[in-house]
């Protein structure tokens, strides 16, 4: 199999390409594959599909380093719309994909740069009494971190997003991998932690389901936002400072859909016999 090892402001993938070649993997496989010292070493796998609908151009799926198939990626979108063009595999500078949980558009501005709608967020989960009790829990336990829940909401993925005073804190590790499990997600949730510094810019660091923290998480920065924006706390454009870089949220609220604008890199192509 050839793949394309790829990241998003160092949020890493493999990309597969699996209209020109026969994918073979399995959970097994993708754990493997993803162990760094001893496999290739990503956060999750891509796979570029043809889509069965003459309206879009490609479907779009996701792996976790675990094996599990998951729904959205927006670091990963990027990271798609850049090899599809790249490998020869459309001309398009607007491409239209499917995924498990509706469409979105990528758009390539200029060289690596690219623009994604992510759709509308979905703010309709409830906070359940676990999750508050699990927070109260943490806050009694560790009394210098003083976490408040900031807010709820999928963007095509569960996202649970945390306020923070000290987003350097190491416990955060710690804190994501326990809300993560919270029963108000049955599928389990991305936890973000955020720290507001202005209107217009935050700093995000978050703790992905089934992979642990990355250096980036393009949905958790959408989710952050949006949260935000919602609150009326942020503008309708935000600047979010993740470990590995830096990316640009846009939405006007309401109906409308969330636009995220980031690089994609490439970092070298390979070949593995299965």
């Amino acid at each position: 199999m050839w793949f394309s090892k790829m990241h998003g402001l160092g949020n890493d993938f493999i990309i597969l390409d699996g209209i020109n070649q026969n994918i073979q993997f399995s959970s097994k496989l993708i754990k493997k594959l993803s162990n760094r010292n001893t496999g290739i070493g990503f956060d999750q796998l891509l796979i570029v599909e043809s889509s069965n609908n003459p309206k879009l151009d490609f479907n779009y799926r996701i792996f976790n380093a675990n094996g599990n198939e998951v729904t959205q990626c927006g670091n990963g979108a990027r990271c798609f719309a850049y090899f599809v063009q790249k490998k020869g595999l459309t001309k398009k500078k607007k491409i239209h994909v499917s995924t498990k949980t509706g469409n979105i558009i990528m758009n390539i501005i200029k060289n690596n740069k690219i623009s994604v709608n992510m759709g509308k967020p979905n703010f309709k989960k409830k906070i359940t009494f676990h999750l508050i009790q699990s927070i109260k829990e943490i806050n009694d336990t560790y009394k210098n971190l003083n976490i408040k829940l900031f807010g709820i909401v999928s963007i095509g993925n569960p996202h649970c997003v945390i306020q923070v005073t000290n987003i350097n804190s190491e416990k955060i590790k710690l804190i994501g991998s326990i809300l993560e499990k919270n029963k108000c997600f049955p599928e389990r949730a991305n936890i973000g932690f955020i720290k507001i510094i202005t209107k217009k810019c935050i700093k995000l660091r978050v703790y992905e389901r089934d992979v642990g923290e990355t250096k980036a998480c393009g949905s958790g920065a959408c989710a952050a936002v949006a949260i935000g924006i919602q609150k009326k706390i942020l503008s309708n454009k935000v600047h979010v400072k993740l470990l590995g870089g830096n990316l640009s949220i846009y939405w006007k609220g309401k109906n409308d859909s969330l636009f995220m604008i980031g690089p994609a890199t490439h970092v070298y192509d390979g070949f593995i016999k299965i």
